[in-house]
């Protein structure tokens, strides 16, 4: 269940003893493999659905001025592979074109079954910003205005990488450490934050975690005024700002798999009507996952924060 790396460093922090203690709280002793109470994405009505990774509901009501019917949905997973696994996993999406900053699904590829129609990797090549480690909101909405026009009678995912870490501002250093690559995988901002090994109060990592959702807002609301038909602007899962998990009420950061905390599992549900329903069409998929050097893979996933 557990590699020795993992036990080593549960025995050695209490924090991540306690999280591996909730952990098996939510997923019942491990007999779910994700949150079983959460919504099935595709079988929702929809014909383009924009994924806004790691948005909280809280957040994206308060901040969000986008025209629509905002209600809220439960998330399967508490992470972004928990979600894929969920939705994705076991099925054939041959009327769905994923347009996606999150390299997931490729670091998955050979956990997660699915056949989708095509998959469109921003992140893999030119679309990935080495300035600040990332996938610019714009170069997601050029990439999914194009897939429109290329699959017009298809579903389209699109999956922004904001919110998610990390954040797009110069203003700040103690977030910067993902340019690098330090051989340190656990030196990311919330696993610090876990182990209070970061000297920066909560309101501060809000702030920036709120100025992320607002990079991304204008990028979602483009798509919302040039894509046909039905879409719904969701998120894979949120993420814990400081707040107390349960049952153990040790205080969580990010968006560990397997917590489904309110915080972690409420993410918005924005139902945007439009004009013309789309008429779609299922298809052969047109080609398979492109291929990409691992060491590529892991190195973008590491400066987005991820830390097996």
């Amino acid at each position: 269940m557990y590699s020795i790396s993992q036990l080593k460093r549960g025995i050695s922090s209490p924090t991540l003893f306690c999280r591996e203690l909730n952990r098996l709280y939510h997923r019942r002793l491990n007999r779910r493999p994700y949150n079983t109470r959460g919504v099935d994405v595709f079988a929702e009505d929809w014909d383009t659905l924009i994924i806004l990774d790691a948005c909280r509901y809280d957040m994206f009501e308060r901040l969000a001025e986008l025209e629509g019917r905002l209600e809220s949905r439960i998330s399967r997973g508490s992470a972004t592979v928990e979600f894929l696994l969920a939705n994705f996993d076991g099925r054939e999406l041959l009327e769905t074109v994923y347009v996606t900053s999150n390299p997931q699904l490729y670091r998955n590829r050979h956990r997660i079954d699915t056949e989708l129609h095509a998959i469109i990797e921003v992140w893999s090549d030119t679309g990935w910003d080495e300035r600040y480690g990332t996938v610019l909101p714009e170069t997601v909405a050029d990439a999914a205005i194009d897939a429109a026009e290329s699959y017009p009678n298809k579903r389209h995912v699109v999956h922004f990488m904001q919110p998610h870490y990390p954040f797009l501002t110069d203003e700040t250093t103690f977030d910067k450490g993902h340019l690098e690559d330090t051989g340190n995988e656990e030196g990311n901002v919330w696993n610090r934050l876990m182990e209070s090994d970061l000297d920066v109060d909560a309101e501060t990592i809000q702030t920036h975690y709120e100025d992320n959702l607002r990079s991304v807002l204008p990028a979602v609301e483009r798509l919302l005024d040039t894509l046909d038909g039905k879409t719904v602007v969701t998120s894979d899962h949120g993420n814990m700002l400081g707040e107390r998990a349960r049952p153990v009420p040790v205080r969580e950061w990010g968006h560990p798999r397997g917590l489904y905390t309110p915080e972690l599992v409420t993410v918005p549900w924005l139902v945007v009507e439009g004009k013309a329903r789309r008429e779609i069409t299922a298809a052969e998929g047109e080609r398979e996952l492109s291929e990409v050097e691992e060491q590529t893979v892991n190195e973008r996933l590491r400066q987005l924060g991820y830390a097996e």
